[in-house]
């Protein structure tokens, strides 16, 4: 193959990666204001053709899946990140921050029930449970956390967060540090006052990923 076809197949193949780009984004907009939202709104976000969106996505299910396995991978990549920081403590507020920054579950949550999971989908939420409740052990252990916290209140602070959503995204981002920070003073207390009610059960939250 010649250098030009080289380049020109690059070419394409960066073109086509930045329209993804696109789609995704737009995606992103228009599900988040109505998760019944037809695919034809999203191309229309996008600029693009409904063909070109049914070249990539052959159906809004699909489309759906990839959005949201696309954050659960982010989850798990910021997970992993955070157990290789040393410091049990700056580690876990670490990961819920930056979890929070991401804006991860403002579309997970929002998106729950609406498609089928792969079982890729599946394993990677697995995975996820077991880091949460792996950088929440530690914390624990170096005494950074309280003792009756439990990895499912990792998600419920993390979907408080995403709930905060107003039309400037800078007052949204401020408002959502604030009240993670609330959050995490509670979770981070050492005292002995016990949180009220029993604790979200292991796969308690998990039912609403069912169609």
């Amino acid at each position: 193959m010649s250098t030009t076809q080289g380049s020109g197949l690059s070419g394409r193949r960066q073109q086509a990666a930045q329209n993804d780009g696109i789609i995704l984004d737009a995606a992103r907009e228009v599900f988040l204001a109505d998760p019944k939202a037809p695919v034809s709104a999203v191309a229309k976000r996008a600029g693009v053709g409904i063909s070109a969106l049914y070249r990539r996505y052959p159906g809004k299910e699909d489309l759906l899946r990839h959005l949201c396995h696309e954050g659960l991978r982010r989850y798990n990549a910021e997970a992993e990140a955070a157990l290789a920081d040393p410091d049990p403590a700056t580690a876990f507020t670490g990961f819920v921050e930056r979890v929070v920054e991401a804006d991860v579950h403002s579309l997970t949550v929002h998106l729950a029930g609406t498609f089928t999971p792969t079982e890729e989908m599946g394993a990677d939420a697995m995975r996820s449970n077991e880091l949460a409740a792996t950088l929440l052990s530690r914390a624990k252990d170096a005494g950074a956390v309280r003792q009756d916290a439990v990895a499912q209140d990792i998600g419920l602070t993390l979907e408080a967060c995403s709930a905060i959503r107003l039309d400037d995204p800078d007052r949204t981002r401020e408002l959502r540090r604030r009240v993670l920070a609330m959050l995490l003073r509670t979770l981070t207390t050492t005292n002995d006052d016990p949180l009220p009610g029993p604790a979200p059960k292991p796969g308690e939250l998990s039912g609403r990923w069912q169609p």
